[in-house]
């Protein structure tokens, strides 16, 4: 299943897209914005666990990759922790190549993202984590029509806490 947005594409994961995955997440820079230790296991070993994953998938966690329309692999998106009772999930996105950041390739995956979850499932609200300091990843969430509900914060972090209600999205034309 393929996802089309006005000038990208998010399409299922693939074991190639595996070597870009291990080098964004051994991004000190990107592990950072990401609120995330560096990942220090070697490439061996995480492409082991990544056949794995792809094999066997958790049934929590819908992922996809981030394409141009020319198909150059430039982040990842997913939405999980879909919780039935509350109907309601987690997304987060990582716009790994940054020739790309701050031209709304993030914000058309968002958005393609959202519709599909919000046509496709019951869940009536999205909601995500976004480092404090993030201002271009909240610029991104708040364009895409998601609202800050709350902060949190942990010994390491301080998180902006944002929300996308389905009545909010299905109230305004999703260009």
């Amino acid at each position: 299943m393929i996802l089309n947005g006005h000038f990208i594409r998010l399409r299922p994961k693939i074991i190639d897209d595996a070597e870009q995955d291990y080098s964004w997440l051994s991004d000190s820079e990107l592990s950072r914005l990401n609120a995330r230790e560096r990942l220090k296991m070697s490439f061996k070993e995480y492409l082991k666990e990544y056949a794995n994953l792809l094999k066997q998938p958790p049934s929590s966690k819908h992922e996809f990759a981030i394409e141009t329309a020319e198909g150059k692999h430039i982040g990842n998106c997913a939405y999980y922790g879909f919780s039935p009772n509350k109907n309601e999930a987690e997304v987060g996105i990582t716009i790994g190549d940054c020739d790309y950041w701050g031209k709304d390739f993030g914000q058309d995956a968002i958005k393609t993202l959202a519709s599909y979850i919000f046509n496709t499932t019951q869940v009536d609200r999205l909601y995500l984590k976004t480092l404090k300091d993030n201002q271009r990843a909240r610029t991104c969430f708040e364009k895409c029509g998601f609202s800050i509900y709350g902060q949190k914060a942990n010994a390491n972090y301080s998180f902006i806490l944002m929300e996308l209600k389905r009545r909010n999205w299905l109230e305004k034309d999703r260009d």
